[in-house]
């Protein structure tokens, strides 16, 4: 199925931007730990929204996930797992980093090695990408995005050491440089493996499919598996974290250190929002790939484009690069024009295919 090329590259930014817009609610939380609102969200993220969304939008689900053969779960768990311990420090690095120069660096060496990686496994790169005129300019616009992303980088990288150490406080809490580079490098390492979950349950999305759902909605029962290997990891750690910060009566209202008690519903509230926005990155995500034929591949890249995009846009509009020189500024906005240019060439390499 070739499908739309063109729908594809927006429902991918929509992922984009749910996904750049996830943390933004967590800024929201008062007198909650991090592994607090972090997995009271991932709740929704991990287990509520997918099946919840899968149940409604696809045929026969249990009917479907009780076919689906124990290899293939066993997989694509793995790999979610594995992309958990990317979900959990891409929360980290934008503690460390912010929003834009964090979503740069975990982002970059997700695209590399989620959009590359699959096709050379299945033996498809040479023939259908490397080979072919169309798949030539889809590497064209692969190589435009990682240009773009490192022009992104590198200004955050100048913002940096141009700041004091109180402009960096004002402009991110936590800001530690050093610190952020090597969690951000460890993401986004992880996080591509979820692009090796999604290809893992490709069996799923025929099962689906047979099932009668429609091909739109075929990989979300996937996305139940996947991030159920995810929700693994996070609640490990987050376990851990709760028993040794003492923090799990923060559900129940206990006061925090100035005895003051937290607004319990708020809090739940905007977690809620935050988890269900995680999550629809990967509910748009699906449905992009969905219209992108052989060149599924590319979906990857597409997502992370537009995730650094809107990410950017968030960073400005809290600020975050407000002690920065013009020159620099100038760059980052240079980055994300990159990014959109690359995202017209990967449709139109696609559209080609077609």
């Amino acid at each position: 199925m070739i499908g739309n090329p063109l729908l594809g590259v927006l429902f991918h930014w929509l992922g984009g931007l749910a996904s750049a817009s996830f943390y933004v609610p967590y800024r929201g939380v008062k007198r909650w730990n991090w592994e607090i609102f972090w997995l009271t969200g991932g709740i929704f993220s991990w287990v509520i929204a997918p099946w919840f969304f899968a149940s409604i939008q696809t045929n026969d689900l249990m009917g479907v996930m009780a076919q689906v053969p124990g290899s293939v779960v066993g997989w694509c768990m793995f790999f979610g797992f594995l992309w958990g311990f990317g979900g959990l420090t891409y929360g980290l690095t934008m503690r460390y980093l912010g929003l834009s120069l964090g979503m740069a660096v975990v982002l970059g060496l997700c695209t590399v090695f989620g959009t590359l990686i699959p096709p050379i496994v299945d033996g498809s790169f040479m023939t259908e990408i490397a080979g072919t005129l169309h798949g030539q300019i889809v590497l064209l616009g692969l190589a435009v995005t990682v240009l773009g992303i490192i022009v992104v980088a590198m200004a955050g990288a100048r913002k940096d050491a141009a700041l004091s150490p109180e402009q960096k406080a004002a402009a991110v809490a936590e800001f530690d440089f050093k610190k952020g580079i090597a969690v951000a490098i460890f993401s986004g390492i992880m996080s591509s493996c979820f692009a090796f979950g999604l290809a893992a349950g490709e069996p799923v999305k025929a099962l689906s499919a047979a099932a009668g759902t429609g091909p739109l909605w075929t990989g979300l029962p996937t996305l139940c598996i996947v991030m159920f290997g995810g929700l693994i990891t996070n609640a490990v750690w987050c376990g851990w974290l709760i028993a040794k910060n003492k923090s799990a009566g923060q559900w129940l209202g206990a006061p925090d250190a100035d005895g003051k008690r937290p607004a319990l519903l708020p809090n739940i509230l905007l977690c809620a929002l935050a988890g269900t926005a995680w999550y629809f990155q990967f509910f748009f995500y699906t449905m992009g790939e969905s219209q992108m034929g052989r060149f599924g591949f590319s979906s990857w890249t597409l997502h992370m484009a537009s995730i650094i995009i809107f990410g950017t846009c968030w960073g400005f509009a809290f600020r975050e690069w407000k002690d920065a020189a013009p020159a620099v500024r100038c760059m980052v906005w240079s980055g994300v024009g990159l990014l959109v240019f690359a995202t017209l060439i990967i449709g139109y390499g696609n559209r080609m295919a077609g």
